[in-house]
């Protein structure tokens, strides 16, 4: 880790690990310009900036200083002023003109990393300390200053970058776009690797070429969504999970966003991410900032894997911050796939019992408990128990729920509101709403507006309440639709491009509020499955409901792209009811248990109900999950093979810090006939020492780390379609 200026070159080199990030400082204007980001270096190649070659700079060549905008490679592009690629920021001034060009005005490097005020952000840890490069750039014209933040961990890869915007005028300034990161680069015949998706079938891998023009993928939804997501990488062609360049980008946000990649007539590719700008306004009054969310930039010369393994480190190292990520979070099981709304405290109680029996240790009350909630139409703001369900209330259930040995957890999602509820008929305005027109329901719900001073406090004390009611200790926070109306009655004209935005901030401040009241409960976010599946969720709570589709099958590409940026440790995984509720399918219990044991584990089924051969498997299914969690929590993780790419079987797992121990999960999808046995090959191991590998084979085989890499396991036909093994490899004793 370092950062160090040299003022004879006028250039800023970041030194990442295995990366460097150099910028340099153009002309006497101080154009800040993007020199390299690659493979560890030792020089400044400022020739890379090209000043020196037609058009030339402006003080050499002024007739051609739109050339010169056009084509210079740009660290953080203005708009307005010749360069008409897209820019990173986009202002309008008080005359109502929209140009803006921030150039180098000075610059700090400091000790340690700034907390950016009311959102999420990593942070140094005493074990791994951080250095931060600020950039101070200026549009003399607007008197609107810039810093360019760069930070770096002593123990990772990555980069951290962010931008705060400050109005030092006497009038104030509209701000339509600001992104968190923007850098050019040539092109190399990059693809664009994004996460795409609906609903229950999350963060699918695709892969395209980046062609002329602008690739992209975003949200307007209001939440970072289903259908797309926060992260894009750039990869080198032909780049596998342990070869090639590749570039990744992750959004510490949960709200709007933005992931661009755009191919110039120069072939240039200039990168940028930030809140997309798509709706977005806020007025940025005199001696006020804007703080832009966090992007994490990570490089790669080492394919797709080395780049998921410093993100899932990263992470778990300076981002989640309960007490739970460092330790094993209890195996829960939830009624909703068990009961949906019909339930009882006796029925509760009778899944709990039996749980008990099999090692399972927590009971989660999902939907349904509050109001007259016996369907999804009503009763969300009423917060309060239905004792036509639960008689004696919500503190006689879980009482005796702990009497049984279990601890317990409930649902809630305070972010909405039914039109039939006593809330919306008390507050209709509370809603998010367009004056005039009939409000958009989704789910028969409407969206609170957190952004109003009283409604985000009614919300606070309403789940304040609910947990301090008795010994909740694990809440499950969703969000089952997406905002539409944008509109608030506190915000005026002028201001409602800013609603977005605040809404989101609005949000952290309640999880804020939260995690700080109640340090010792354990968080799972959730929306409608995985639509908040994202970096800035991770900074409240240390696992986020992965999907709503729990079919051992589809949650193979769902974990596979999830993994990809973020650790297993985070993923909410299930073993569910046969046929799958979601899509119907019949896999066998075993492979459902190996599946959800790549995230948090636990259980989403009436197991008073489920057949005494799968019952009589949970035991052993619990056992396993406390034998290997450290490793699945904390170790490397490896994608050996994909079932999306081969179309017959999956292959990934988990390799110790200290390479003494593995886990791999193997699972056939499909069988095939008169089919040879299969090979897949393990990363990741000591080559010179001798493991004992167990699953594969009736006895344990003995293999030293180089065999097992070079040469690999033999899988014999498991004889079946969704048929799985768990593969355990451990040091053999000296």
């Amino acid at each position: 880790m370092d950062i160090r200026y040299n003022e004879r070159s006028r250039t800023f080199t970041i030194t990442a690990g295995d990366s460097s990030y150099v910028i340099g400082i153009a002309d006497k204007e101080g154009f800040i310009g993007h020199v390299y980001y690659g493979a560890a270096i030792a020089e400044e190649p400022m020739y890379l900036l090209r000043i020196d070659e037609p058009p030339f700079v402006p003080t050499k060549n002024n007739r051609d200083r739109g050339s010169f905008m056009d084509t210079f490679p740009c660290e953080f592009p203005g708009n307005g002023l010749g360069d008409y690629r897209d820019g990173a920021v986009e202002v309008i001034d008080a005359g109502g003109h929209r140009a803006i060009k921030l150039t180098y005005e000075g610059h700090n490097i400091i000790d340690g990393k700034p907390a950016l005020a009311g959102l999420p952000a990593t942070f140094e840890t005493d074990g791994a300390r951080a250095k931060t490069l600020e950039i101070y750039a200026k549009d003399e014209a607007l008197n609107v200053k810039a810093v360019l933040r760069y930070s770096v961990f002593e123990d990772s890869d990555a980069i951290i970058r962010s931008t705060e915007l400050i109005n030092e005028s006497a009038t104030p300034v509209l701000i339509t776009k600001i992104m968190s990161a923007s850098l050019d680069m040539d092109s190399e015949d990059f693809e664009f690797l994004s996460l795409h998706g609906s609903w229950a079938r999350e963060r699918q891998i695709d892969i395209r070429p980046i062609g002329y023009g602008k690739t992209s993928v975003g949200s307007v939804k209001g939440e970072s969504s289903h259908q797309e997501h926060p992260f894009m990488a750039l990869i080198e062609k032909g780049s596998t999970q342990e070869k090639g360049r590749v570039y990744g980008f992750s959004f510490v946000y949960s709200g709007n966003f933005l992931a661009q990649a755009e191919k110039t007539q120069f072939d240039s590719v200039r990168v940028m991410m930030g809140i997309n700008p798509q709706g977005f306004k806020w007025e940025l009054k005199p001696g006020d900032s804007f703080q832009s969310p966090e992007v994490v930039m990570v490089y790669s010369d080492c394919g797709l894997g080395k780049m998921s393994r410093t993100y899932h480190d990263l992470y778990r190292g300076h981002l989640i911050r309960s007490p739970y990520k460092d330790k094993e979070r209890p195996i829960l099981i939830n009624n909703w796939e068990a009961t949906y709304f019909d339930f009882n405290t006796e029925k509760l109680l009778d899944i709990a019992r039996e749980a008990k029996k099999s090692g399972i240790e927590m009971l989660v009350m999902d939907d349904g408990w509050f109001g007259r909630r016996n369907d999804d139409n009503s009763s969300l703001g009423d917060w309060n128990v239905n004792e036509e369900k639960l008689p004696g209330g919500l503190k006689y259930l879980v009482d005796e729920v702990n009497k049984i040995g279990l601890k317990f957890g409930i649902w809630m999602e305070p972010e909405m509101i039914s039109p039939d509820s006593d809330l919306y008929r008390a507050h209709p305005d509370w809603a998010i709403q367009i004056p005039g027109r009939e409000g958009v329901r989704s789910r028969n719900q409407y969206v609170l507006d957190l952004t109003r001073k009283e409604v985000l406090e009614h919300t606070w004390n309403s789940i304040k309440t609910v947990l301090s009611s008795a010994n909740i200790e694990y809440l499950k926070w969703d969000m089952n639709r997406q905002i539409t109306d944008i509109g608030s009655a506190e915000l005026g004209r002028d201001n409602q491009g800013e609603l977005s935005h605040r809404y989101m901030l609005a949000v952290y401040k309640l999880q804020e509020r939260l995690v700080k009241e109640f340090p010792n409960l354990l968080l799972e976010n959730c929306s409608g499955g995985g639509a908040r599946f994202d970096a800035g969720m991770l900074y409240y709570s240390p696992q986020i409901w992965c999907s709503d589709d729990t079919d051992a099958i589809e949650r193979l590409g769902i974990q596979e792209g999830t993994a990809i940026v973020y650790p297993l440790s985070s993923m909410g995984a299930h073993v569910s009811d046969c046929p799958n509720h979601t899509v119907g399918r019949v896999t066998p219990f075993e492979t459902r248990g190996n599946v959800a044991l790549a995230g948090t584990f636990g259980y989403e089924l009436d197991i008073t109900k489920i057949p005494q051969e799968d019952r009589d498997m949970i035991p052993f299914q619990t056992a396993t999950y406390h034998k290997y969690n450290k490793l699945v929590r904390s170790g490397d993780y490896y994608r050996v093979a994909s079932f999306r790419e081969n179309h017959y079987y999956d292959c990934f797992g988990v390799v110790s810090k200290d390479k003494s121990e593995a886990l791999f999960t193997f699972v056939q999808v499909m069988g095939r006939p008169n089919y040879h046995s299969r090979v897949i090959r393990i990363p990741g191991l000591l080559p010179d020492v001798k493991y004992v590998v167990e699953g594969v084979s009736e006895e344990p085989e003995e293999w030293l780390g180089s065999t097992l890499e070079k040469a690999g396991l033999r899988i014999g036909n498991l004889w079946g379609d969704y048929k799985s093994l768990l593969i355990h490899i451990s040091k053999a004793d000296d």
